[in-house]
């Protein structure tokens, strides 16, 4: 098998114990070279993407933001971004799901391009900024849907955090009424992350590799360790676990490395590519 590409999860799969990219995994990858494609692919939005795309001296690279709603690259000299693929949750879904919340402790974030919109300044909102190094924009919500209603716009991705079993229940009512449209995982206990039901970061990466690159999915080497990631690993050439990935992606994936916060990404691209 010849692999030409290589695309990783950040967030429990490339990032340390810190939430940084180690020494190790940085050595590693500039090893690859500028003509290696290595795609960041996360239910981050652009710029909670992008330092860590200049750490890995990897700039020029698309990325798959919001797990896959929102496929992009730069060009050299340029700011915005070339869109490849949009979708997103329609803002009327967004509107009954934010109704849903009302009465509880749950936090609900939006999330449009490169636009963060927070509802207040709380403990969820402080350490999602602390993890991703980027400021949101502290507002209530409804202007902002009122505003995408007139635009005919949604949310690339909807982050609901708080108390675990408001959480689950949030999860249930949804899965219920709005399953055909939404896709909801969580990605801890007390986040639940909802993505527009029709793209996954498997359908993105496919689209991706053929416009820009020119490669199949069989020529690549994936990472992950969370649900959402679980797709990307069966459709790669070679899919890769992380050691602290749950038990359903280590069970689709083609092997399983050491742990991320034992550089477990940069160890198997040592073994399997340089």
């Amino acid at each position: 098998m010849k692999l030409r590409a290589i695309c990783t999860d950040i967030d429990g799969t490339l990032l340390n114990s810190d939430r940084q990219l180690s020494p190790r995994t940085l050595a590693t990858f500039r090893q690859l070279g500028p003509a290696v494609p290595v795609i960041l692919a996360s239910s981050r939005m652009p710029a909670a993407m992008r330092h860590l795309q200049q750490e890995l001296g990897i700039l020029h690279q698309p990325l798959i933001c919001f797990n896959g709603g929102y496929v992009i690259y730069y060009e050299d000299g340029k700011s915005d971004p070339i869109q490849l693929d949009s979708v997103q949750v329609p803002v009327g879904v967004c509107q009954e799901i934010v109704a849903l919340t009302h009465g509880t402790d749950i936090h609900v974030s939006l999330y449009e391009r490169d636009n963060w919109y927070a509802p207040q300044d709380d403990e969820w909102t402080e350490k999602e900024a602390r993890v991703t190094k980027v400021t949101p924009e502290i507002t209530p919500l409804a202007p902002i849907l009122a505003t995408w209603h007139q635009a005919g716009i949604g949310a690339h991705k909807l982050m609901c955090m708080g108390p675990a079993d408001q959480i689950e229940t949030l999860q249930q009512q949804l899965n219920n009424s709005f399953a055909n449209q939404v896709h909801a995982y969580r990605s801890k206990d007390t986040y639940l992350e909802l993505a527009p039901r029709a793209i996954s970061k498997a359908t993105a990466l496919e689209l991706l590799l053929k416009a820009r690159f020119g490669i199949g999915m069989h020529e690549v080497i994936a990472f992950g360790d969370n649900y959402n990631d679980i797709a990307m690993l069966q459709a790669a050439g070679m899919g890769i676990a992380v050691g602290n990935a749950r038990d359903e992606v280590k069970a689709v994936a083609n092997a399983i490395t050491a742990d991320s916060k034992e550089d477990g990404v940069a160890l198997a691209i040592e073994k399997y590519w340089l």
